[in-house]
């Protein structure tokens, strides 16, 4: 018998690999049959951790099938990379009981004829003296924007940070151009780790101590973020199997997200507009931030996205949030009466991929100039619900600087009424000034920080 929680894996990455599903929304439906938790743990465990170490594993599998892995049939290879992952990675698994799920699950699959191919080479990767090895780490480091180095060293450092660290070589030749070999390194290591259950605060109804301390009271030991003023990251327990789930008292948001939510710097009074809002943990922060004073609209357009928005608010504030469905590209829904307007634009979210791995595969060079070319428009456009002396806050879950620095620079050329105002001088905490550059952007980095890479920019309209 297949053990449940491999076969919910191995139909998980079928819908990431095949289709546009998110690995969150794959998961969710693959375990939504399990009755066990355990089988929950590992359906999850081996589906992000094959994600993440895909390069590595199919270099693995190339080898010790002895043929392209384009040759390999799609079922074929799913099959073969959280077969590769578990015995690599959860040596407790005995590796007997993998190997031999691996040949049921292919002929499951439909596929009889590749039993042996897939016996054989899960047989191989069980016996760590048959597996091939991975690129070592180079031992000559490389500095930013280096110049005049021979092609074998970078192309050995390349090796290394695409292969052995599971990253796109064009994403990997990118980090490794702008930040040297170390910080590249460090950077691909945080995004290959599992990233912890971060929880934002609801300072509406509690203040952060006093939800830590309740909390504890459930089994669930956190600790304060660095960063975030309202952050904790859960070091053990279930916070969202405890009764203080349904209370609204917090929500799941990443460091960095709440960072961008106080770098926003909502004030009492204020009338503010969040245009791509959900799921809504910085409308959140911003409802927060006002205090009960001031207007807050929070929009989006998709109806699952507004959906998800309302219930957020709902729980959380259902009394400091006025949630709209509507298409900002089709025009600001306001005109220039907001003191703040948050623009935390789509993009490519090369900044998040610890928590989300399968972008790092979906994504190619190619894509950047289009989320641009959109970033630019939106926020001209929530530009026109500024009024004069506000601000439009621009923000990002991106890393790369065709969607940050380049998206700035663009619209400030375009319109003459903004200027980009610093605000280390007003900043909230010396936290949060620390992840400032010297433009007065922010700009999180999991090499400087450990922290996914976010950037926000405060744009001021003249007077």
């Amino acid at each position: 018998m297949i053990a449940p929680g491999r076969r919910a894996a191995v139909e998980v990455l079928r819908a990431v690999t095949r289709t546009s599903a998110t690995l969150p929304d794959a998961l969710a439906r693959a375990t939504a049959r399990l009755q066990d938790d355990r089988d929950r743990h590992l359906a999850a465990e081996v589906a992000t951790g094959t994600l993440r170490m895909q390069a590595a594993l199919d270099h693995v599998i190339a080898a010790l099938s002895r043929r392209p892995l384009a040759r390999l049939e799609p079922a074929v290879l799913d099959v073969l990379r959280a077969t590769a992952y578990q015995l690599i990675h959860l040596d407790r698994l005995p590796a007997h009981a993998v190997v031999n799920d691996a040949v049921a699950l292919t002929r499951e699959a439909g596929r009889a004829a590749a039993t042996g191919l897939v016996n054989a080479v899960a047989r191989r990767i069980a016996d760590p003296a048959s597996r091939p090895t991975l690129p070592p780490r180079p031992a000559s480091p490389i500095a930013a924007g280096a110049a005049g180095l021979s092609e074998r060293d970078v192309a050995a450092w390349l090796d290394y940070l695409s292969i052995t660290l599971s990253h796109p070589r064009w994403l990997a030749q990118r980090l490794l151009e702008r930040l040297g070999s170390a910080a590249a390194e460090a950077w691909c290591r945080f995004d290959n780790e599992r990233a912890p259950l971060t929880l934002r605060a609801n300072t509406l109804r509690v203040s952060r101590d006093a939800l830590a301390a309740q909390l504890a009271a459930c089994g669930v030991d956190t600790v304060p973020s660095r960063y975030a003023a309202d952050g904790l990251i859960v070091r053990a327990g279930h916070p969202l199997g405890t009764p203080l789930a349904a209370t609204g008292l917090f929500v799941p948001q990443d460091e960095a997200s709440q960072v961008v939510g106080a770098f926003a710097g909502a004030q009492p009074g204020e009338v503010v507009l969040d245009t791509c809002a959900a799921p809504g943990g910085k409308t959140l922060a911003l409802a927060a931030a006002l205090g009960g004073r001031g207007v807050l609209v929070a929009m989006d357009l998709r109806p699952r996205r507004v959906a998800l928005l309302a219930r957020t608010v709902a729980l959380a504030a259902p009394h400091a949030v006025h949630v709209v469905r509507a298409d900002l590209s089709a025009g600001a829904p306001v005109g220039p009466v907001c003191d703040l307007v948050l623009l935390d634009a789509p993009c490519s979210g090369l900044g998040t991929i610890r928590r989300e791995p399968e972008l790092r595969w979906r994504r190619c060079p190619e894509d950047l100039a289009g989320f641009a070319a959109r970033q630019i428009r939106l926020a001209e456009v929530a530009s026109r619900a500024v009024k004069p002396g506000g601000r439009l806050v621009y923000a990002t879950c991106s890393s790369e600087p065709e969607e940050n620095d380049g998206v700035l620079d663009a619209f400030l050329a375009r319109a003459s009424d903004f200027t980009l105002e610093d605000p280390r001088d007003r900043i909230a905490g010396p936290p949060i000034a620390a992840l400032l550059d010297a433009r007065g952007c922010l700009r999180t980095s999991p090499a400087q920080h450990g922290l996914e890479a976010f950037f926000a920019a405060i744009l001021r309209r003249r007077l």
